[in-house]
C-alpha cells in the first residue's frame, strides 16, 4: 500500500522501494516535481488480478454494477476503479480509499493489468487521462466539494511521467499567462488534462476569478497560457486538431453544460447533437465519434453514450450502467 502524500511528503511507488527523492526548483515560482529512483535490477511487479487484459481492441469502461473495468461486449473482470483510462501500453485506475479525509489511490497498470505503481493523493477521484504513447498520466481529484456545478470546489491535478519517474504533484505550480499577461491568484484551479502526441504539450481547464479557460501547457518550458474562455474538461482529438469540451450555456445548476468541439486552427467551435447536460470529460472513440457518461435513464449511476463530433447525427446509447469509456487500440509494436 502506498503511503499518503502530504503537501511536503514523498510519494512511494508500489511495489518498488523509493530510495532517493528530490524536490527540484524549476526557477522562481515554477513549483516543484518529485523524482523517484528505483533500487535493484528492476521493479518487482504485482501480478494481475485476473486473466482480464487490454489485449483485445475495443470499448472499455467502468461497469456500474460491479465497479470493475469491463470490455464491451464481455464480463466485468478488470480491477475495481472509480475512474479509468488507458492508452498505449498503460492503464490508469483511480480508487477511493476508505476513511476521512478523502484520499485517492492512482494505480498504474500495463496491458495485462499487472500493477506497476501506485500514488496516493488527497481528495475524491474525478478525472483520469493517459497520453497516446502511455508515457504520461494525469489525474484530478476534488480537494473540496464534489461537483463543478457548485461554486465551492477545489481541485488538485497531477501529472506523472513514466519515462523519468517525475511526479508533478499539482500543476497549479505551472506559471500561468492569462490573455497575454502573467497571472497570479490564490483561487487558480486546474482540471481535466489531455495530452498531445508529442508527450510535452497538454491542454486543461483552469478556473480563476469566476471564469474558466482552456489552457495550453508546455512541460519542457514549464508554462501555460489561456486560449479561450468557457472551456471545461477538454479532450484532444486523435489527429490533434480539435478539442471536445463541455461549455457552460445555462445558469441552471441542474443542466449548465453542452458538449462542443473546438477547431484549434482559428478557434471556431460548434455544439454537438447531444443537447443534454454532460458533466464528463468526453473521450474520442475514433476520429469522428465521442463517448461520455450521462445519468442513467432508470435508477442511479450513469450510462455511456456516443455522438458524432461534427455536430450532426443523434446520440446513441452504448453501455447501460457504464462510465469512463475509452477506445483501446491493438497493442503497440
Amino acid at each position: 500500500m502506498a503511503d499518503p502524500a502530504g503537501e511536503g511528503g514523498l510519494v512511494k511507488a508500489r511495489p518498488v522501494v523509493l530510495i532517493a527523492a528530490a524536490l527540484v526548483l524549476l526557477g522562481g515560482s515554477l513549483g516543484y516535481v518529485l523524482h523517484a529512483r528505483q533500487r535493484g535490477d528492476g521493479p518487482r511487479l504485482v501480478a494481475a488480478e485476473s486473466s482480464f487484459t487490454l489485449d483485445a481492441p475495443g470499448l472499455y469502461y467502468r461497469d456500474g454494477a460491479t465497479g470493475r473495468v469491463a470490455r464491451s461486449p464481455g464480463a466485468a473482470d478488470g480491477p475495481s476503479c472509480v475512474r479509468f483510462y488507458a492508452a498505449g501500453d498503460r492503464a490508469l485506475c483511480l480508487r477511493a480509499l476508505p476513511g476521512t479525509p478523502a484520499r485517492t489511490q492512482a494505480v498504474v497498470y500495463d496491458r495485462r493489468f499487472t500493477e506497476l505503481q501506485t500514488v496516493t493523493v488527497p481528495g475524491i477521484p474525478n478525472r483520469a487521462r493517459v497520453s497516446a504513447s502511455g508515457h504520461l498520466l494525469s489525474w484530478t481529484t476534488f480537494a473540496v466539494g464534489d461537483s463543478y456545478a457548485a461554486g465551492t470546489f477545489s481541485t488538485r491535478t497531477s501529472i506523472l511521467d513514466l519515462r523519468t519517474g517525475y511526479l508533478v504533484k499539482s500543476i497549479e505550480s505551472v506559471p500561468l499567462t492569462v490573455d497575454g499577461t502573467r497571472y497570479h491568484a490564490a483561487d487558480v484551479n486546474y482540471w481535466g488534462v489531455t495530452f498531445a502526441a508529442d508527450d510535452n504539450r497538454f491542454y486543461a481547464t483552469v478556473s480563476t476569478g469566476g471564469r474558466t479557460h482552456l489552457v495550453e501547457g508546455d512541460l519542457k518550458a514549464w508554462s501555460a497560457r489561456t486560449l479561450r474562455e468557457n472551456v471545461e474538461c477538454p479532450s484532444l482529438s486523435p489527429d490533434g486538431t480539435r478539442i471536445a469540451f463541455k461549455k457552460k450555456v445555462s445558469a441552471d445548476p441542474e443542466a449548465p453544460w453542452r458538449l462542443h468541439v473546438l477547431e484549434l486552427d482559428g478557434l471556431r467551435e460548434h455544439p454537438l447533437a447531444e443537447s443534454r447536460s454532460v458533466d464528463d470529460q468526453a473521450a474520442w472513440l475514433d476520429g469522428a465519434t465521442l463517448g461520455y457518461a450521462l445519468p442513467a435513464r432508470e435508477g442511479r449511476g450513469t450510462d455511456v453514450w456516443s455522438v458524432p463530433a461534427d455536430g450532426g447525427g443523434t446520440p446513441h446509447l452504448l453501455v447501460p450502467g457504464g462510465s469512463s469509456p475509452v477506445a483501446v487500440a491493438a497493442a503497440p509494436d
